[in-house]
This record gives structure tokens, C-alpha cells and sequence, in this order.
């Protein structure tokens, strides 16, 4: 039979990933399944914008994988078994979704699961308290925010980048509510002083109150407590304080951190079972200056890009190149027309060189299109001669049942063993 590539999430990670070895297999060799529990692309870093209400595009994954060979998966996955190589998954979003859990077996997989908000353990944040983690949850909090109307407090918990960016978003876009940040440190700490100088002014044109040094400890339905007991009003709580992965991975007995992330190798190859590699936020990744990656956009190419080289130079025979990951620096929005871009070292220090205003709102509006056009366009440019397997399998596949082949090349069409 085939061999089969098992991709669990179509973040920036997954879906770029699954279109790019679709592009460079030969289908003759392999079969590539997605799993995803939505049936559109989910632009994560503009999730704080369509919170407050903008409209995005969407792309249904069935249309981004048209073409490509690869094989949908509408669900959501629930476990996995590297030792029988099976994941099980269950009905996600949309029509696309089949009911029921269901089985799906692998002999690569790529773990792409991405994350989700850490809650701390802080009591009343599950029941009360907002986050722009995933598109279920912007879709919550821009109901309450509807809801809200003109008038309302909003307390951004979180000073980091999400957290400046859903601050500033909304303080932009709903001017009547009354937005408030709460830091656990001081604002902007760890840029350069002139990037810090114009986040504290961008926050003063928009009339955002700033809380330093204050540690939210408790979340309300309409305040939220700080550690000396002070209470903050809050129509929305917005928690931005950190992120955490699925606890699925180390349920399956794969080495992982204390937070769960799945550590790999220099080529994203978990550590501790060969048959699976890791890409984006639930990968413990090194940089090239030997500091783990951090959770971010940026990192989901690097890492996804690795892992891609990885799979391809295994199952064809071929050295696995290294894919260069140096975190060069942080892009933060502060609402449509203004934002910093801070450039850092190689031990992730603050450089004094910063661009700052519309002209990093405009660089940064570029990156946002680009990424959405590459995820889209995920074979686009590159090798179009797929490369066999050292070892090929019998075409023999079946596509299991809720899967939808999107896309599958018609029989009969050659593919060449040639070099990209």
C-alpha cells in the first residue's frame, strides 16, 4: 500500500506543510491526509481584528487543497497511539464533518495542533473570562462586544504581543468602551526605548489605562481581582496571558516539556518516536542561537519548512537540509494604521533599530496578505517533478470513510523520479 502522511491541523504550519510534500511526492508512493477541526483556514494572527467585529476572507481548506491530491479530514483529534501508528478523531465544524470517531492510521505523521489560551488555573477565567485563541472563541467575544454596544469596560489580561494587539484593536474600533490592560510587568519592557516610547504614546492616543505590575487572580462576570485584592471593572475580560498546547501528545507517550510541547530534533523529528515530526507552537524547537523558538507565526515557517525537508529526505533517500531558524524580531499592531516592528539580536535582546507608525502598519499589513496568500497557494512554486520513494508501495489505498479526496490526480498521469 501506500505510505501514508498523516497532518494533524491546518494552521500556517499544517496546511503550507501538507501542500508542499503533496507538491514533491509522487502519488504513486503516497497517500496525505489533513485533519483539521474547521473546514476554513483560520488567519490566527488576525484573530484580535475579527473579534472586534472587521471581516476577513475565508478560505475553505477544500478549496486550498483543490488540486493538490490531499485528503480532507473535517474533525477533531482526540488521541494518539504511536505504537499502533493510529490517531482517532471525531466530528469537527462544518458540513464537510462526519459524525461519530472514527480511526485513521499512519506511517508519518506530522503533528501540527498548534495552541490555545492558558488559563493558569486562575479561578472564574473557564466561566467568565474572553480569549482570541481560536476562531470559536474571537466569535464569542465579538458577540459580548456587540452586546456591550457603545458603552462597557473591556481588561485585556496580558502584555504581550497578543495582548497589546486585542488592546489596542478594540480601543480602536469600539472608541465608546472604556479598554484597560492589566501587566504583570512594566509595558514594553523588553523593547528598545524608542519602540517603547511609541507604544506608551499609541496607548495614550487611544485612551487605554494601563495596570503595571498587576497579576489578575481571579476573573468575574463583570470584574475580574487582582493579588492585593483590588477588583477592576470588566463588562469582558479579555485573557491574553500566555499560551498552552493540547495535553494530547503526552497522553500518547511522546516526550514532551512540562507544557506539553513535543520536543524534536534539529529536523523536527520527535525525539523519542522517529515516525512522528512536529511543526509550529506544539513543537520544542531550537533556534540556530540555541534558544527554544517561541510561540509564533514565524516560527510555524521555520519549523514547518523543517519538518517538510525532513519527511521528504527520508522517504526519498536524500540528505535532509537544514533549514536556517533565526528569530530576527517581533511585529506588533496597534490597531489599523500604526504599529511597531523590533528588530532583536541573537539572544532574542531588543536591537536600538525599530520602525514604528504606518510605515511598520503597512509592512505589517504585507506580511498578514503574504501568509494568507502562501497557505492558499501551497504548492505554488515549487518543484513540479515529484520524487518516488526509495522504497515503492504498491498503489493499493482506499480513502477512509469521511475523508474526501480533493483534488486527486487522475490515473494515468506519470510522475517522474527526477531532482527538484
Amino acid at each position: 500500500m501506500k505510505h501514508r502522511i498523516l497532518v494533524l491541523g491546518a494552521g500556517y504550519a499544517g496546511a503550507f506543510a501538507a501542500g508542499n510534500l503533496a507538491r514533491r511526492l509522487s502519488p504513486a508512493d503516497t497517500e496525505i491526509t489533513v485533519v483539521n477541526a474547521e473546514p476554513v483556514f483560520v488567519e490566527r494572527m488576525r484573530l484580535h481584528q475579527f473579534a472586534t467585529g472587521r471581516q476577513l476572507a475565508t478560505r475553505r481548506l477544500s478549496d486550498v487543497f483543490a488540486g493538490t491530491g490531499v485528503r480532507l479530514r473535517v474533525a477533531r483529534v482526540t488521541s494518539v497511539d504511536p505504537e499502533r501508528k493510529t490517531v482517532t478523531v471525531t466530528g469537527g465544524e462544518g458540513a464537510e464533518s462526519a459524525e461519530g470517531d472514527a480511526e485513521l492510521a499512519y506511517d508519518t505523521l506530522l503533528y501540527t495542533l498548534g495552541s490555545r489560551v492558558a488559563g493558569h488555573g486562575v479561578p472564574g477565567m473557564a466561566e467568565h473570562a474572553f480569549d482570541v485563541a481560536g476562531r470559536p472563541s474571537a466569535l464569542r467575544l465579538r458577540a459580548r462586544l456587540d452586546a456591550l454596544g457603545g458603552a462597557g469596560s473591556v481588561l485585556v489580561v496580558g502584555e504581550g504581543l497578543t495582548g497589546i494587539e486585542t488592546a489596542t484593536e478594540i480601543a480602536e474600533s469600539r472608541p465608546g468602551l472604556s479598554v484597560a490592560l492589566a501587566a504583570r510587568g512594566e509595558l514594553g519592557a523588553w523593547l528598545s526605548p524608542g519602540a517603547r516610547l511609541h507604544l506608551r504614546e499609541a496607548f495614550d492616543r487611544l485612551g487605554i489605562t494601563v495596570h503595571e505590575h498587576t497579576g489578575i487572580e481571579a476573573v468575574g462576570e463583570t470584574y475580574a481581582v487582582g493579588a492585593d485584592g483590588t477588583s477592576y471593572p470588566a463588562d469582558a475580560t479579555v485573557w491574553t496571558a500566555g499560551f498552552a498546547v493540547d495535553p494530547i501528545a503526552g497522553a500518547a507517550g511522546l516526550e514532551v516539556t512540562e507544557e506539553g510541547r513535543i520536543v524534536v530534533d534539529d529536523t523536527m523529528r520527535s525525539v523519542s518516536h522517529p515516525d512522528v515530526h512536529a511543526a509550529g507552537d506544539s513543537a520544542y524547537a531550537m533556534a540556530d542561537n540555541g534558544r527554544p523558538l517561541p510561540m509564533s507565526c514565524a516560527s510555524a515557517g521555520f519549523t514547518n519548512m523543517q519538518a517538510t525537508e525532513a519527511i521528504i529526505g527520508r522517504l526519498t533517500g536524500r540528505p535532509v537540509p537544514n533549514v536556517k531558524k533565526s528569530y530576527v524580531g517581533n511585529h506588533i499592531s496597534l490597531g489599523r494604521y500604526d504599529a511597531i516592528f523590533q528588530m532583536v539580536d541573537g539572544d532574542a535582546r531588543a536591537k536600538s533599530w525599530s520602525v514604528r507608525g504606518r510605515k511598520a502598519a503597512r509592512l505589517k499589513a504585507g506580511i498578514l496578505k503574504g501568509s494568507l496568500w502562501s497557505v492558499s497557494h501551497p504548492t505554488f512554486g515549487l518543484p513540479k517533478r515529484k520524487r518516488r520513494l526509495t522504497a515503492a508501495p504498491v498503489p493499493a489505498a482506499t480513502v477512509p470513510v469521511g475523508t474526501t479526496a480533493v483534488g486527486t490526480p487522475a490515473v494515468g498521469v506519470a510522475s517522474e523520479n527526477a531532482a527538484a
